[in-house]
């Protein structure tokens, strides 16, 4: 489980712009920062980094427990996730990306970005849990979600997708896309050590923050501290029964419908006889036909926001078992 919340970290924290993000809206801030940061923070290290190779490489640099405040959104700290965790650094995320979803769990989103820059700078942080996921390709720890399939698709186009669309209209393009080459996939899923599911699915993904997909109540009843992952399997949908169960997925009524299915878990298999698409917090990542997860708990120690109450907005809902 998660740990309590830890008071903010003595010496100035490293600030980093990815000027990237939000389709490259983000680099207009960088005076504005630079200007905000003379004023609230003088001592704080303040670098606009679009080379993610250099960003790490700053971060590494740091004392170990110090703070990071990174100004992006999802893929920002998805990229730089390993370096946070091995120094061991305190996260404070200003939420300027497409997508937003680690934000929302964490309470921020709606924050005016002088008032989140102030918080991560200044705020406690507490425990929050990754997860990693591990293919023939390599390991990643994610902080939101991964997904796999259909959904993950949907993320590589939505990240090749006009950059005037933002947020979920971007991700609802991308879907509207993708339907066009819809497929399922026969998959073998093992939860714990049990196998849930064997034959047809759209999708099989992994959830540790409610939403994904810039704000899509995928798992309402997710936490982001309660030691645990949650699967969620969409099975034998076609184009119209996919493009019927849209609205009742960003409504968050999906998981009534007798195809859509989820599991808490703390390890999980999925596997394919052909290769699955697959993305982690919204990055594209290669295919594979058998992937691994596990949970990291308490991993990343973050800064929580007013508004943090579990990720959708709704109060937090206790969690059987």
């Amino acid at each position: 489980m998660a740990s309590g919340p830890v008071a903010a970290p003595a010496g100035p924290a490293l600030v980093l712009l990815n000027p990237c993000a939000a389709g490259g809206r983000a680099w207009r801030l960088a005076d504005p920062l630079r200007k905000q940061l003379n004023s609230v923070a003088p001592a704080a290290a303040f670098a606009v980094v679009d080379d993610v190779e250099r960003a790490r490489a700053l971060l590494l640099e740091r004392p170990e427990g110090s703070r990071a405040v990174l100004i992006g959104g999802d893929g920002t700290v998805h990229r730089l996730l390993p370096a946070l965790v091995e120094r061991k650094l305190s996260l404070g995320l200003v939420p300027v990306g497409s997508g937003n979803d680690l934000a929302r769990a964490l309470g921020l989103r709606g924050l005016a970005w002088p008032d989140a820059l102030a918080l991560a700078l200044h705020g406690p942080a507490s425990g929050c849990d990754l997860g990693e996921l591990v293919t023939e390709h390599g390991a990643w720890p994610f902080a939101s979600s991964v997904e796999a399939g259909f959904d993950a698709a949907i993320a590589r186009r939505a990240a090749e997708g006009p950059q005037w669309l933002r947020g979920l209209p971007r991700y609802l393009w991308a879907t509207l896309g993708e339907l066009a080459a819809l497929r399922r996939r026969r998959l073998r899923v093992i939860v714990d050590g049990e196998l849930v599911h064997d034959g047809d699915a759209l999708f099989a993904s992994t959830l540790n923050t409610p939403t994904y997909g810039a704000g899509m109540p995928a798992v309402p009843g997710a936490r982001i501290d309660d030691g645990r992952l949650d699967l969620l399997i969409a099975g034998r949908f076609g184009r119209l029964g996919t493009l019927l169960m849209l609205p009742r997925l960003l409504a968050g009524r999906h998981l009534g419908h007798p195809e859509v299915r989820t599991a808490p878990f703390t390890q999980l298999r999925v596997e394919c006889v052909a290769e699955m698409p697959l993305a982690a917090d919204g990055e594209p990542l290669a295919g594979a036909r058998a992937v691994a997860v596990r949970v990291m708990p308490g991993a990343l120690q973050a800064v929580r926001g007013p508004g943090e109450s579990g990720g959708t907005g709704e109060p937090r809902r206790p969690r059987a078992g």
